[in-house]
C-alpha cells in the first residue's frame, strides 16, 4: 500500500440512521430508515421511509421519537423496501457504512436482512469513534454534543433522515477543517478496529452472527485453545482481537488464534448450558478447568442426631439433593464454612461431630455455645438453630416431576428443547427425531452442580416456563 492509498479519504459513503422498537436488535424491530449517499465526495441522495415493525412501538419510544403506531400502520414493512434498501446501502460498490453508535444501526440492519435469508456486510465507520479519536479531549460524544461542539443543527432530531443529514454535514466540517491526512489516518483506524488478524480467513467478521451462543478459538493444527459464550457472538469473537487489550494473556491468546467457530442457540440459556458442557468434555487449554463434579463436596445431616457429615456431592443421588447445603471445592472448604456458621450462630461444634472431647466443648467455656454438649440447651432447639443457620446454603428440589424438555424461544422465531433430570443437562433438541433419543438417554449418575447454578438462576429470572413431561409425550405445561 503507496503513501497516497494509506492517506486517502473515503470517497463513496451512506450516512445511515435508523429509529426502532427498543434497543435490542435481537428483539427490536426498525420503524424508520433515513440515508444520505455520497459518490466522489459528493450528496447524491436523501433517502427515507417509515417502516411497519409488525409489533406495537412501546410509548415511552414514540414519545422520544414522536413515531405512532398509526404513523407505522399503513407503511410498507421491512420485507417490502429490503431489496431497494439493500441497492441504496450498496452502490456504488463496497461504500462506508457511516452511523452514529454505528453497531446499533448496523446489527439492526443485519438482522432484519438475516430475517429475510439475506447476506448484508459493509464497512463500518462509527462517529462516536471517530468523535472520540479526533477530539479526545472531550468527554461526551453523543450526536447532542457533537453537534452543539461543531455548530450544527438539526430541523428533526431523533428521526431518521434529520439524524442522517446531520452525520454528512459532520463528515464535510470535519473535510474542511482538518487536515486531509489526519482525517484519513483517524478513519482508516475507526474502519480498522475489528479487523481481525491475518492468519484468520477474510469476511469472517461479516460472517459473525449477533445473536447468542457458543464459540471456539482454534490455534495451531487446530489445537482448542479456549470456548466462550455470549448474547452477541460477533461483539463477543471480535473483542478478541481489540487493540486496546491491556492484559498480555488477551493479547497471547488472540496472536495463537488460527479458526474460529461458533454454534448459534435460541437464547442465553442453551449458551450458558452449551458452553459448561463443551469445557467440561473438550478440555480447552486457555479456560478455567471446571473441578470435577465427583470432587466437589456438600453438607449434610447425618441420619441419626444433630451431627453433621460431609459428603462428596458426586455420591448424593440427584434426587435427594435437596437434603443438601452447600457445595464446596473441597472437604477443607466445607468444614471452615461449617465452623463460621457455628461461630456466627453459637452453635456446639461438639454436637456438630466437629470437635471430639471429653465434656463441654472449648466454644461453651469462652461463651460461645448455648450448652447444647453439657444439656443447657435442648438439643432439639439446637437441631431447630442449625437448621435455620443452614437454610440460606440449602440446594433445591428439582421442580419438575422428572425429566423434561424446556423449551426457550429466540427472538428471531428459533427454540430449543433442553433436556433436563434433576439439576443435569443431556443435551439440547432442535427436532423430534434428536428429542426422542434424549428422551431415552441415561442421566449422568452425579449431580452437577455448574448446570445446577445456571439453572436456579435462569428459573428465579422466567417463572413462567414453557415444559415437556418426557415421561408423557403427549402433554405440553
Amino acid at each position: 500500500m503507496d503513501a497516497a492509498e494509506e492517506f486517502a479519504l473515503p470517497q463513496d459513503l451512506v450516512f445511515v440512521d435508523l429509529e426502532t422498537t427498543g434497543g435490542n436488535a435481537a428483539h427490536h424491530r426498525i420503524t424508520e430508515v433515513g440515508i444520505v449517499r455520497v459518490e466522489a465526495g459528493v450528496v447524491t441522495e436523501e433517502w427515507s421511509s417509515l417502516v411497519n415493525p409488525e409489533c406495537r412501538i412501546p410509548s415511552y419510544i414514540e414519545s422520544f421519537t414522536g413515531i405512532s403506531n398509526e404513523m407505522v400502520a399503513g407503511a410498507p414493512r421491512f420485507a417490502d423496501i429490503a431489496t431497494l434498501l439493500l441497492e441504496k446501502l450498496q452502490r456504488p460498490a463496497a461504500p462506508v457504512f457511516v452511523a452514529h453508535n454505528a453497531r446499533f444501526d448496523y446489527s439492526f440492519l443485519r438482522a432484519e436482512f438475516r430475517r429475510l435469508d439475506v447476506r448484508f456486510c459493509a464497512k463500518v465507520l462509527c462517529t462516536v469513534k471517530l468523535s472520540r479519536r479526533l477530539f479526545p479531549q472531550h468527554p461526551r460524544h453523543s450526536l447532542d454534543a457533537v453537534m452543539a461542539r461543531h455548530d450544527l443543527t438539526c430541523t428533526a432530531r431523533h428521526r431518521a433522515l434529520g439524524d442522517a443529514r446531520v452525520l454528512s454535514d459532520f463528515w464535510f466540517k470535519l473535510r474542511r477543517e482538518l487536515p486531509e491526512a489526519a482525517l484519513a489516518a483517524a478513519a482508516r483506524s475507526v474502519l480498522g478496529a475489528n479487523r481481525l488478524p491475518a492468519n484468520l480467513p477474510d469476511g469472517l467478521a461479516d460472517e459473525l452472527p449477533e445473536g447468542p451462543g457458543v464459540y471456539r478459538l482454534f490455534g495451531l493444527d487446530d489445537a482448542l485453545l479456549y470456548i466462550g459464550k455470549s448474547n452477541s457472538l460477533r461483539t463477543r469473537i471480535l473483542g478478541h482481537f481489540a487493540a486496546e487489550h491491556s492484559e498480555a494473556k488477551q493479547r497471547k491468546l488472540a496472536r495463537q488464534v488460527r479458526r474460529v467457530d461458533w454454534l448459534e442457540t435460541a437464547g442465553e440459556l442453551g449458551a450458558l448450558l452449551r458452553e459448561t458442557e463443551w469445557i467440561r468434555t473438550q478440555q480447552p487449554l486457555c479456560n478455567r478447568r471446571l473441578k470435577p463434579s465427583s470432587e466437589s463436596v456438600t453438607i449434610r445431616f447425618a441420619e441419626e442426631g444433630s451431627a453433621i457429615e460431609f459428603a462428596a456431592i458426586g455420591d448424593v443421588e440427584p434426587a435427594q439433593i435437596a437434603g443438601c447445603c452447600g457445595v464446596f471445592h473441597s472437604h477443607k472448604d466445607a468444614r471452615k464454612a461449617l465452623l463460621d456458621i457455628a461461630q456466627a450462630h453459637l452453635l456446639c461444634l461438639k454436637v456438630l461431630g466437629l470437635e471430639q472431647s471429653a465434656g463441654s466443648c472449648f466454644a461453651y467455656q469462652l461463651g460461645k455455645c448455648k450448652g447444647a454438649c453439657v444439656g443447657k440447651e435442648a438439643l432439639i432447639l439446637h437441631d431447630l438453630r442449625l437448621r435455620t443457620a443452614l437454610s440460606s446454603l440449602k440446594l433445591k428440589a428439582w421442580p419438575f416431576p422428572g425429566r423434561v424438555a424446556l423449551r426457550e424461544r429466540g427472538p428471531l422465531g428459533a427454540a430449543d428443547l433442553h433436556v433436563l433430570d434433576h439439576w443435569t443437562y443431556l443435551g439440547t433438541a432442535s427436532c423430534e427425531e434428536e428429542l426422542q433419543a434424549l428422551a431415552a438417554k441415561q442421566a449422568p449418575a452425579a449431580f452437577d452442580p455448574h448446570v445446577y447454578r445456571i439453572l436456579v438462576r435462569y428459573l428465579a429470572a422466567h417463572p413462567k416456563l414453557d415444559w415437556h413431561d418426557l415421561r408423557d409425550r403427549l402433554r405440553i405445561h
